[in-house]
C-alpha cells in the first residue's frame, strides 16, 4: 500500500472511530439511562460497558495516537478523519447529561488528534436531541477545536433527519462549512434483527437507507440553507438501490413532480464513504452520488474494518480508473476538507 503514498499522497480515511479511556460518570449525573463507559482492563486494552453491562472490548487504537499512526504508516494512510464511537451519540438521553458526554469526547479527539495534526482530523459529537446545545456545541468544535464537523446518529429520539425542529442545527452546519457525518447506531435498531443475526449485515446500512430516505423526500433539503455538506456511512447504505424505487413512489404520490425534487436528483447533493467492501456496490455509489462525492472509509478500528485500507480500490483498472482511485482515496476528501 506505500506505493499510494508516492503518487501525489497517501490515502485520507474519511471513516474511523476512538473512544476515551475516561469516559464522565454519566450515570451518576443522570440515573435511568444505559449510558456508556469504558473500563480500562491495562494500558492496552479496555470494555465499552452500556449501563454497565459488558459491549464491546477495545484497544488502544481506540486512543492512542501512535498506535493509529504505526497502523496508517503500513497502509500507506496520510490521514485519518476520527469521530466518536456510535453507542455514544445518547440522543435520546436526557439533553443535559448528553451535554456533558458530547463535550467530553470532544475534548478527547482535541487532543488525540491535536498531537498529530498533520495526520489526525476529527469530526466531533453534539447533544442533537437539544438544537441550541448541539449548535453552540458545533460552533466550538469547528470554530474553537478546530474540528471538520461532527457525526450524529439517523435518528433523535424519534425524531427523524429531515423533521423541522433540526433545520437550526443543519442550517448553523450549512454556514459554518462543517461537514455533518450520518452514521447508524447498533442500540437503536430493530430488535427483530439481533434475533436473526443480522444487525450488521442488514441492519446497519437498512438504518441508513432508511434515513436518508426519508430526509430525500422531507423537504428538507430545499427548505434548509443551500451548501450542507451531509456525508452517509456505509456507501449509504441500501440508498443507492432505493432511489429509483423512491423516484418511482414520489411519481406515483403526484405525475407533476419536478424532476429536481425527485429523490435520486437530490442525492447527488449527499456524500458518502467507500465501505461496501465490494466494487459493484461501490460503482453505484459513485453512479447516484457522483464521482466527486465519495470519500474513503474504512470503519477503523473495528471488526467492520476493511482490511487493508482501501482494499476495495484494489480492483482492476477496467472496473475503476486511476483516476477515480486517486478521487475517492484521497482527492475528494482534499477539496472537501479545503472547502470547510
Amino acid at each position: 500500500m506505500t506505493d499510494r503514498a508516492e503518487d501525489g499522497g497517501g490515502l485520507i480515511d474519511l471513516h474511523t472511530h476512538a473512544i476515551s479511556p475516561r469516559m464522565p460518570d454519566l450515570a451518576a449525573l443522570s440515573p435511568g439511562y444505559r449510558w456508556p463507559s469504558v473500563e480500562q482492563l491495562d494500558e492496552t486494552s479496555a470494555r465499552i460497558l452500556l449501563g454497565g453491562t459488558p459491549y464491546r472490548a477495545v484497544d488502544e487504537r481506540c486512543w492512542s495516537a501512535p498506535r493509529r499512526l504505526k497502523d496508517m504508516d503500513a497502509d500507506g494512510v496520510e490521514m485519518q478523519v476520527v469521530s466518536p464511537t456510535p453507542v455514544t451519540f445518547c440522543h435520546d438521553a436526557p439533553a443535559d447529561a448528553a451535554a456533558v458526554l458530547a463535550a467530553a469526547q470532544n475534548d478527547f479527539l482535541a487532543e488525540l488528534t491535536g498531537s498529530q495534526p498533520d495526520r489526525l482530523k476529527a469530526l466531533g459529537a453534539v447533544p442533537l436531541q437539544d438544537s441550541e446545545r448541539a449548535i453552540e456545541e458545533l460552533r466550538r468544535c469547528v470554530l474553537q477545536l478546530g474540528f471538520l464537523g461532527v457525526e450524529i446518529g439517523t435518528r433523535v429520539g424519534d425524531l427523524e433527519l429531515g423533521d423541522e425542529e433540526l433545520d437550526p442545527f443543519f442550517d448553523a452546519a450549512a454556514d459554518l462549512g462543517a461537514l455533518v457525518f450520518v452514521h447508524p447506531a447498533d442500540v437503536t435498531l430493530d430488535p427483530r434483527l439481533a434475533r436473526l443475526g443480522i444487525p450488521f449485515g442488514a441492519g446497519m446500512p437498512s438504518e441508513t437507507g432508511i434515513a436518508a430516505a426519508g430526509l430525500l423526500v422531507s423537504g428538507a433539503l430545499g427548505r434548509r440553507r443551500p451548501g450542507i455538506k451531509l456525508c452517509l456511512a456505509h456507501g449509504g447504505g441500501t440508498l443507492p438501490w432505493l432511489l429509483p424505487r423512491l423516484d418511482k413512489g414520489e411519481r406515483i404520490k403526484d405525475a407533476d413532480v419536478p424532476a429536481e425534487r425527485l429523490p435520486s436528483t437530490m442525492a447527488a447533493q449527499l456524500y458518502s464513504d467507500s465501505l461496501t467492501y465490494d466494487v459493484n456496490s461501490l460503482l453505484l455509489a459513485v453512479d447516484r452520488y457522483g464521482p466527486e462525492h465519495v470519500l474513503l472509509g474504512t470503519d477503523y478500528p473495528f471488526a467492520a474494518r476493511e482490511e487493508p485500507t482501501g482494499a476495495v480500490l484494489m480492483a482492476p483498472d477496467d472496473h475503476l480508473s486511476d483516476q477515480l482511485k486517486a478521487a475517492i482515496g484521497r482527492d475528494n476528501a482534499r477539496a472537501l476538507m479545503e472547502g470547510s
